[in-house]
């Protein structure tokens, strides 16, 4: 296992404080959808929204990572960022807390809405409790991350180790959160909405306790080698250095508006609801914002090359996370419906499958973080492309499995919860090679004066492909609207649905090898 007291200490405060964080988030994402299922939407619908939710989640780290560069630092931004989260579960609790039995008669279909029902507060404290999530884990998630970076030299071997320990820190959360859901809310269902309270009650304890620890141990442990803090407010430049800056940027401000307002029109031209102009918001900042980064210029001809190689590789993971992060809709709408989940007279509980992928992550990350140190001494470790590449190219491979092994399931002739358990665990070792290595890149490529903005640039990339999960779970046979097709293809059965990641992931790891030796030269 690799050796933590090889590493800062301030790596186990940042460890522990964004364990804690996750365990808060991981733990509503487990029971988000079930609660939108049992209180307020149909299956497809619920899964739109977490898309949606899921993918502002990730959008707001760019505004939260550029407050922290130009005004705050990362120290303040988190602070602030996990009061808001703390709110922001409190009225997801409130919401649980006043809930009654779902409005839909059938919720599997979509069903009848049942006008004696009237769930109008609560889902309105429910989206305003979201709302709160997105704007604290957008002070919170880019910033935690650079200053794992920021502990360590530039040129230091151990960073990425570094990313891989902490990315463990995540896992352990993400394993522990869903398990103790799972008990908290046994009982809930859409006869029952009102248990999951104690979900969310739990998550906003858990917020609490990371930001205690980060307050209390911040000063002494959070500095860099030379014993100078990290994290700290930026020190405003002098009128001469900042004097040419607005002439700089008028155009460049106007011609990225121009771009954002044509392509919000393009990708919202067709939109049907809330949920379509959400995701047409979300892919024009994954352009425009990229855009407006890489015209600034005051960056060399170095630094944009650098630059130019995090987009393309963002670029590539907005499919793999598209695919991966079905486990928050699809996955537990497949598990909650479509699987057998008996062992003899004990029913697996939803929100446990959700564990297997953490937990493989926390065994097999120390080992991993070895095979990149052992590989680098012998100047044979894979490019930072190439890893990602072959995290794609094992993404493929889970969900061609699931979709052998699902053949003739549906609702009425249910699946083995074990092909889910694969997927899991093939996903989570493909996760190992495309999470903590993207983070390690960025903080590697980016220039020092916009490393929190590109780290929140980074997760433009998670944002996109979280509105994009949630399109493309409404493909799951069996949600409400029983016809689906994909680019004229239909998608009739779950072994259809499965090969839809399985295709757009295998052809993605592909791509990306190919283009392997030119991204690495642009990195030299």
């Amino acid at each position: 296992m690799t050796n933590l007291s090889k590493h800062p200490n301030g790596l186990k405060l940042l460890f522990v404080t964004e364990l804690a964080e996750r365990f808060s988030y991981y733990g509503m994402r487990a029971i988000l959808v079930l609660y939108l299922i049992a209180a307020f939407l149909g299956n497809a619908s619920a899964s739109r929204l977490y898309g949606s939710f899921a993918g502002l989640i990730y959008l707001s780290p760019i505004l939260g990572g550029y407050i922290a560069d130009r005004y705050w630092g990362n120290r303040r931004s988190i602070i602030v960022g996990a009061v808001i989260m703390i709110m922001g579960q409190l009225l997801l609790f409130a919401s649980a807390c006043l809930v009654k039995q779902s409005i839909f008669l059938d919720p599997v279909s979509g069903g009848t809405i049942d006008p004696s029902v009237d769930n109008v507060l609560s889902f309105w404290l429910m989206i305003l409790g979201l709302a709160c999530l997105i704007i604290g884990n957008g002070a919170f998630k880019p910033n935690i991350s650079t200053m794992v970076g920021d502990l360590y030299e530039r040129d230091d071997s151990r960073t990425d180790s570094a990313f891989t320990i902490f990315y463990m820190g995540v896992n352990i959360g993400a394993f522990t959160a869903p398990l103790l859901m799972g008990w908290l809310t046994a009982d809930g269902g859409w006869t029952n909405p009102g248990v999951f309270r104690w979900g969310f009650l739990c998550a906003a304890i858990a917020m609490a306790v990371s930001l205690s620890a980060f307050l209390y141990y911040k000063d002494s442990l959070l500095v860099r080698p030379d014993g100078s803090p990290i994290g700290v407010a930026p020190e405003k430049p002098s009128k001469r250095e900042t004097a040419p800056a607005p002439k700089r940027q008028i155009w460049q401000i106007s011609l990225c508006s121009l771009l954002a307002i044509g392509l919000f029109f393009l990708f919202s031209h067709s939109a049907a609801d809330i949920n379509d102009y959400v995701a047409a918001a979300i892919y024009t900042a994954g352009i425009a914002l990229p855009v407006f980064v890489i015209c600034d210029s005051s960056l060399t001809s170095l630094e944009r090359k650098k630059i130019v190689v995090v987009y393309v590789l963002a670029a590539f993971s907005v499919f793999f996370w598209a695919a991966y992060e079905q486990a928050g809709s699809s996955l537990t709408i497949f598990a909650d419906q479509q699987c057998n989940r008996q062992l003899g007279s004990f029913t697996v509980p939803t929100t446990w499958f959700q564990s297997v992928n953490p937990i493989v992550v926390i065994l097999f990350a120390p080992l991993l973080a070895m095979l990149w140190e052992w590989l680098g001494k012998r100047n044979v470790e894979p490019s930072s492309p190439a890893k990602q590449a072959i995290g794609l190219l094992l993404l493929a491979v889970g969900y061609m499995v699931i979709a052998i092994g699902t053949n003739g399931a549906s609702i009425a002739n249910k699946a083995s919860m074990w092909w889910l358990v694969i997927l899991f665990f093939i996903t989570s070792i493909a996760e190992l090679s495309v999470g903590p290595i993207g983070l390690s890149l960025v903080n590697k490529l980016s220039p020092a004066r916009f490393a929190s903005l590109m780290m929140g640039l980074w997760y433009t990339a998670f944002a996109a492909s979280n509105a994009l999960a949630g399109e493309l779970a409404t493909l799951l046979p069996g949600s409400e609207g029983q016809t689906q097709s994909l680019l004229g293809f239909p998608i009739e059965s779950l072994t259809d649905f499965f090969m839809v990641f399985a295709v757009m992931a295998g052809g993605m790891g592909v791509l990306l090898l190919c283009l392997c030796p030119c991204l690495k030269r642009l990195m030299k």
